[in-house]
């Protein structure tokens, strides 16, 4: 069974930067796009950032443009969300996710990102 383990999250001061990673396991890494979503306290999970199977597109909510970068190493099974300019409304709990058409979809467990000073 597919499997995905964040880490990276953490404390950071407005401003700051994380790194976030996902690591894929148990599934053809490669014939998934993966998806990075979040969820504030009291709020919808939201859809944050989107990367193809091949990495060669990419896509971005609104409100992350210009700040977080979505990128994957299909040789390391691993998918990567660089944030930079921290702001304290990118708190939340951010999940990793697999999806692929026709197939089953994973989520991983979650990794906490705090953003306060």
């Amino acid at each position: 069974q597919g499997q995905l383990v964040e880490s990276g999250g953490g404390l950071v001061q407005p401003g700051g930067s994380l790194r976030l990673s996902c690591a894929a396991s148990g599934f053809i890494f490669s014939m998934y796009a993966m998806n990075w979503y979040r969820q504030a306290p009291r709020k919808e999970r939201e859809l944050v950032a989107g990367i193809t199977r091949s990495g060669g597109s990419t896509n971005y909510a609104d409100s992350v443009k210009g700040r977080f970068t979505i990128s994957r190493d299909n040789a390391k099974n691993t998918v990567y969300l660089q944030m930079n300019s921290l702001k304290p409304e990118d708190t939340a709990v951010y999940f990793c996710h697999a999806a692929r058409l026709g197939g089953p979809n994973f989520w991983g467990q979650g990794t906490q990102v705090t953003v306060s000073s």
